[in-house]
């Protein structure tokens, strides 16, 4: 359906990875071997949390329904920032329309939000899905995509107090509707979120096939691995990376994150736990 990166570490300007790395976000757009669809031109988004803002600030947001490698100002916006955590992603319509409210990240207030894949039927279950969502919250949806509907409705179970059980409330009621309405793999996807601090990376499908997912080794690892790779360098020791797919060929440069699993990052490194494993 679509590609993403997060990342989180020392300032970095975002075309590092969405612009330079060997297989770029950017370069994911036009292949994509692991994705399900091969071109991702739909739409782009980036948002990061400007490097002199204030913890738990609100982030910036530039979304476009361009393909991503075609925009200028996507270049110009990613060599100009330096962000300490920002995400990327690259769209490939599923059925809603190609408009630049449908296009991620997803922003309220400091969080920001991004999805890979879908809520199967979306049609059959969107209103009671929506009706789910908090009064409060419902005007803040724009778009027509199930990605911000699952989002306001992690939000609504309690996403800014707790994610992983908020999105854990949010998927179980999907699957129930779905399965009310006759869907029988109601859940598809990796969705990341993060409150500026922290990033939260969840991997999980009804089917137990869900889209690929990985994160990056430690830097000190990889100097270790791969001394002569001047591009590791740049790089600070605490530089994390969360992605639909590795940006390198480098063996063991990337780790697949597992099934029903939740992926934390925050200021200690990474962080393992099961999510809806036993669903």
């Amino acid at each position: 359906m679509c590609r993403w990166l997060a990342y989180r570490g020392e300032p970095l300007q975002p075309s590092l990875l969405i612009l330079d790395a060997q297989h770029s976000l950017v370069a994911q757009s036009l292949n994509s071997p692991l994705g399900a669809e091969t071109v991702n031109g739909d739409g782009f988004g980036l948002g990061w949390y400007p490097a002199d803002a204030e913890a738990g600030g609100i982030p910036a947001v530039f979304r476009s329904i361009e393909p991503a490698w075609y925009d200028q100002n996507l270049r110009e916006i990613s060599r100009a920032v330096r962000s300490p955590l920002f995400f990327g992603h690259v769209r490939a319509a599923g059925g809603p329309p190609i408009q630049q409210s449908n296009c991620h990240p997803f922003r309220y207030e400091n969080w920001l939000f991004m999805h890979n894949g879908f809520l199967s039927e979306f049609d059959r279950v969107k209103r009671d899905l929506t009706f789910a969502i908090d009064p409060s919250l419902y005007p803040h949806v724009r778009g027509t995509t199930d990605s911000e509907v699952l989002f306001h409705l992690a939000l609504t179970f309690g996403l800014r107090e707790d994610p992983v059980p908020a999105m854990e409330r949010a998927v179980r009621l999907v699957e129930s509707v779905g399965r009310e309405h006759g869907v029988t793999y109601p859940m598809q996807g990796t969705m990341a979120v993060s409150d500026g601090q922290t990033l939260w990376a969840f991997r999980y499908s009804s089917q137990g096939k869900s889209r690929s997912l990985f994160h990056s080794v430690d830097i000190p690892t990889l100097r270790e691995m791969y001394p002569d790779i001047e591009r590791f360098r740049i790089f600070d020791d605490n530089a994390h990376v969360v992605v639909s797919e590795p940006l390198n060929d480098l063996p063991g440069s990337f780790v697949e994150v597992p099934e029903s699993t939740v992926h934390i990052l925050d200021a200690g490194g990474y962080h393992h736990r099961p999510f809806l494993a036993a669903a």
